[in-house]
């Protein structure tokens, strides 16, 4: 395909993510915004919980990256029956997987965030709110499973339209089940965790609808599929799941130094969370679309298309998220207005957004390249990139400048600690892409 396109194409398979993407992260901001009307410690209880939550979507994102990628190779090579199947097996195993993993979150909840530094008013807050979010967490791996069956398929499309669904759908609860209505005072905390789950119940059973119609799901030979297909699926899955969960990991450890900062900090932390997924919402509809395109092309033996795929990706990550995190910082006190009612949260939130937003374009394309590794064969890769990026750049960045100059010296640290791994991704990439029985264009 010429460059031209090539771009094109890009842009049909990302755009439709980007915009679910952007609708289902900013209902999760929204989320965020509504509680923190109701005070502080809520809003502390619930960042808190980001990072149990995360490590519940890093092992769904973990095991959609695996099926995506046997599925996408299946059907570049011509398997289409055993495409059908594979997608039937992701969807029973992976309800299952995340099942259990949520009733031993629930089990175990208050010695795991007496762990990560919460009080007795926080953990009587998270007492209310977790077993609710854990559902909704939970129906949310089902749809995004669903999700990664559509996207192998080459249909980002209908994703992308059950992401702004669910997200209208929770943004109309949001404020009735949070704050109630005429003489009902509403659930409070716990209602944002209520509206998610109904949201997301909406969604799964349109896209289970979509999913019979167009018998993309077998029923029969499932077994036998498992027996053959348990190996290729590990080998991806596995590292996929450890990249995936080093996040999360790294979120805790992030959280507990910035717990012994205050709670106002813990409040601020929170939201700068959930403004970064949202910023990052074209990267994240990229590492969507990208792989499955890549799978297919790794199937067919195009490593010509591979290149010129990610060179095109790197320059997108590179050019949209720097300028977008440029006028975010400018805007930074007038953004911390709008999600933040307590002034101490709004000046510490500024404070990281100016650092932090434009970092993100070095991040986006680390994210990319671990999302490529493991749609062409190199989950190990991948996996410890992932971990280098977290451990060995973020984490120790942002550990010494808290302890040198405190909240300046945290939000600067975790900047420089974006732009090492994007460096490094980088470098990475173009060691691989350039052996010589790979070379058609990559950057040099």
């Amino acid at each position: 395909m010429q460059q031209k396109e090539l771009a094109i194409t890009l842009w049909r398979q990302t755009w439709p993510m980007a915009i679910g993407v952007l609708a289902l992260l900013g209902f999760q901001l929204v989320d965020s915004a509504f509680i923190a009307r109701l005070g502080t410690a809520p809003l502390a209880a619930q960042s808190f919980t980001f990072p149990l939550s995360f490590l519940i979507i890093g092992i769904q994102v973990g095991m959609g990256i695996a099926i995506a990628a046997l599925i996408s190779r299946a059907l570049g090579a011509g398997e289409e029956a055993r495409a059908r199947r594979l997608s039937s097996l992701v969807l029973m195993a992976g309800g299952g997987v995340i099942g259990l993993l949520a009733i031993a979150l629930w089990i175990f909840y208050v010695p795991i965030f007496r762990l990560l530094g919460a009080d007795e008013t926080t953990l009587s807050y998270i007492r209310i709110y977790w077993a609710p979010q854990l559902l909704s967490t939970w129906l949310g791996a089902l749809l995004y499973f669903s999700y990664s069956v559509f996207r192998a398929h080459g249909d980002t499309r209908l994703p992308g339209k059950m992401m702004v669904l669910s997200s209208l759908v929770n943004l109309v609860l949001d404020p009735l089940l949070i704050f109630g209505i005429g003489d009902w005072e509403g659930w409070g905390l716990p209602g944002a965790a209520w509206a998610t789950a109904i949201a997301f119940s909406v969604g799964l059973l349109v896209t289970t609808r979509k999913l019979l119609k167009r018998q993309w799901a077998a029923q029969q030979g499932l077994w036998q599929e498992a027996k053959q297909s348990w190996r290729p699926f590990t080998g991806i899955a596995a590292p996929a799941m450890v990249s995936q969960l080093m996040p999360p990991l790294a979120a805790m450890l992030a959280i507990s130094v910035v717990a012994g900062l205050g709670e106002s900090e813990v409040a601020a932390w929170g939201l700068a969370s959930r403004l970064e997924t949202l910023s990052l919402m074209v990267i994240l509809a990229m590492t969507m679309s990208l792989p499955p395109w890549l799978g297919r092309c790794y199937g067919a033996g195009d490593w010509g298309q591979i290149q010129q795929l990610m060179t095109l990706a790197i320059k997108v990550a590179l050019f949209w998220q720097l300028g977008l995190g440029i006028v975010l910082a400018l805007g930074a006190p007038w953004l911390a207005m709008a999600l933040a009612g307590n002034p101490d949260v709004q000046s510490e939130l500024t404070l990281l957004i100016r650092f932090l937003l434009p970092s993100y374009a070095a991040l986006g394309v680390c994210m990319l390249v671990v999302s490529a590794g493991n749609a062409l064969g190199w989950p190990l890769r991948a996996m410890l990139l992932s971990s280098a990026r977290l451990f060995i750049c973020y984490l120790p960045c942002l550990w010494l400048g808290s302890q040198f100059f405190g909240w300046w010296g945290l939000a600067a640290g975790a900047a420089v600690g974006n732009l090492l791994a994007g460096f490094m991704a980088w470098l990475v990439m173009r060691r691989i892409l350039s052996r010589p029985h790979r070379q058609a264009g990559f950057i040099h």
